[in-house]
């Protein structure tokens, strides 16, 4: 038995020596170290660390009244605003989970998360009454209590909750005594992937983790201390990708944002001089085609931008550079906490040609600074693949930033985790630099502009169609969206259909964004044993470029 012998003995873990990790930590400390710096500023409202503190314990102070403590499940509804950063502290501090949900999601959905995931309590925002009215019909389960949280910038909107967010916090403790998790292992945030088949997996990511991928954004994308950050990537989008959390221990300022609209994204740039942004390839395509970029840089320094989702291409690499943001590509999935590798820089690559340049930075890299290890694996061996470029296998992930696993489906937990390593389901190679390269989605999910669809859902309902014989959806590259779905379609035998009809059939049933974009109709190609051969219709819809161009 292997032991430390003399190094074990008195040696233990006490409150003295030990503390389970919590990004909770970093905003109690930024809160005494910077009391008056401002920490987030949203339409003519802004806020200093110790306010924001101050708001998060008496949040959180209102929700342990309310008998929410650990284990609980607080969903939230909402945009990029103060009280969505808030809530990532706040509903940890009361022991709780937070459920941030997708907003482009339709009411059927929403209401099987709010069921699996048992929320106590959902935080709405005016814009999504009506959606969050329809779900809670929809739910089988307990209704959870409803917060309204108003928002003068978005204008009308109706109130269906019991009380007003701003009334919460107004009622709750500033002195309210938040607890440590009992263990750093203790679950923090629940998040819903977009399943292949069936239902939505809940992902329960713990406070370790959290911790560790918040510290490691900072050394990714050069974050340093007293950053300026603007909200260009949705908050509910694996908790903004950690960083809620990395911009309290960076004590640098949350520039709040409801949607992404260029005119307003350049006014806030230069009205807060904002340095750090994220988003996927859309959003930097939306602001390299605006009005107000064709002259240059949009800000007086170079901004730091993380990119991620299906490769980006060249032309919105060499755009970013063009106006002034410096793009850094990084990779993961809601399973590792958002980006969780990077194509970490080498030095030189700056004195390299433009179009050289972006071919390196479309790579998914390595490990993050705080992740244990990323690579390319044959599922069948277990063994890394050679670094030949070309020999394709599956991309996984193992280290302290991988999830705790799927809520309630400990078959999909074992699975993903076979071998002792995360298994992604994306397919990709390694070069030579041992750089992990996406060739591929094993699971045919398109990412449509940072968001995940599964190709089976939307199957699902063009199935529905009384016209249609056989079915397939596949990526279709786009230069606003990366990728797109796009849906080819055997009719039976006698039975008409046009584009149009199909495509309005399928918005009528899917979100907008899930709905196919184009139609094919023809002869579907099939294996031997009925099985349609994908890589085929992607051939024919150009998906491989949407990837490897």
């Amino acid at each position: 038995m292997s032991h430390q012998g003399h190094y074990s003995i008195g040696l233990d873990k006490t409150p003295a020596n030990y503390v389970p990790l919590t990004p909770l930590s970093f905003l109690a400390r930024s809160a005494a170290v910077y009391p008056d710096l401002t920490s987030t500023v949203y339409e003519g409202r802004s806020f200093t660390w110790a306010q924001t503190y101050e708001r998060c314990r008496r949040f959180a102070s209102f929700l342990a009244r309310r008998g929410i403590g650990r284990g609980d499940t607080v969903a939230a509804m909402l945009p990029n605003i103060p009280a969505m950063n808030e809530l990532h502290f706040a509903v940890p501090m009361a022991g709780a989970v937070l459920n941030a949900l997708n907003i482009r999601l339709d009411a059927a959905s929403i209401a099987f998360q709010l069921d699996h995931g048992g929320a106590k309590i959902i935080l709405v925002d005016p814009e999504f009454t009506g959606v969050i009215t329809d779900a809670l019909k929809l739910m089988s389960g307990p209704k959870p209590l409803v917060i309204d949280v108003d928002d003068a910038a978005f204008g009308s909107g109706r109130r269906i909750g019991e009380l007003e967010y701003e009334a919460a916090v107004e009622s709750g403790d500033p002195a309210f005594a938040w607890q440590h998790p009992e263990d750093e292992w203790d679950a923090i945030a629940l998040g819903y992937t977009s399943g292949t088949t069936g239902n939505p997996k809940g992902v329960v990511t713990h406070h370790r983790g959290a911790y560790l991928n918040a510290t490691s954004n900072i050394l990714a994308g050069n974050l340093g201390q007293h950053p300026v950050y603007l909200w260009t990537l949705p908050m509910f989008h694996c908790n903004g990708w950690c960083f809620p959390w990395t911009v309290a221990l960076a004590a640098g300022i949350n520039v709040c944002l409801r949607k992404v609209d260029p005119a307003k994204i350049f006014e806030l740039v230069k009205a807060h001089g904002v340095t750090h942004m994220c988003g996927a390839p859309i959003v930097y395509n939306t602001l390299v085609n605006a009005p107000g970029a064709q002259g240059g840089p949009i800000a007086d320094k170079p901004i730091t931008g993380l990119i991620a989702g299906a490769a980006p291409p060249v032309a919105v690499l060499e755009g970013a550079e063009r106006i002034g943001i410096k793009i850094t590509h990084v990779y993961g999935l809601t399973e590792v906490y958002g980006p969780a590798s990077v194509c970490a820089e080498q030095p030189g690559w700056d004195d390299l040609p433009a179009d050289q340049r972006a071919q390196l930075k479309r790579r998914q890299g390595v490990a993050y600074p705080l992740q244990e290890a990323v690579t390319v694996i044959d599922p069948e061996t277990m063994r890394e693949v050679p670094r030949d470029n070309e020999t394709i296998g599956e991309v996984m992930f193992r280290g302290n930033v991988v999830m705790k696993g799927y809520l309630k489906n400990e078959k999909a937990t074992r699975e993903a985790f076979e071998g002792g390593w995360f298994h992604t389901g994306d397919l990709g190679v390694l070069d030579k630099d041992g750089y992990v390269i996406i060739k591929d989605r094993s699971k045919d999910i398109i990412i449509s502009g940072g968001e995940n669809i599964s190709s089976v859902e939307v199957e699902d309902v063009l199935y529905k169609h009384p016209a249609v014989l056989f079915a397939a959806v596949v990526a279709k590259p786009d230069a606003k969206w990366g990728e797109v779905p796009c849906a080819f379609v055997e009719l039976k035998e006698g039975v008409s259909a046009t584009e149009a009809e199909i495509l309005a059939y399928c918005k009528g049933i899917l979100p907008g964004f899930k709905s196919p974009k184009a139609v094919i109709f023809g002869s579907i190609p099939k294996t031997s044993t009925g099985k349609i051969q994908k890589f085929a219709l992607r051939e024919q819809a150009g998906s491989a470029k949407a990837i490897s161009a």
